[in-house]
């Protein structure tokens, strides 16, 4: 199933695989829910401070 989702929350939550897409580009991939904790992602598309 593809998921297109502008919550990215709720789309890593629902993952279990996910692709970042920047421009076009496929800029990281993998699991989910490693994405979730990653503070770069969570940064970028979480609106959170990178710790």
């Amino acid at each position: 199933m593809l998921l297109v989702e502008q919550n990215a929350r709720l789309a890593l939550e629902a993952a279990q695989r996910a692709y970042v897409m920047d421009s076009g580009l496929i800029t990281l991939a993998g699991d989910a829910k490693e994405m979730l904790n990653d503070p770069k992602v969570r940064a970028a598309y979480l609106g959170e401070a990178a710790a």
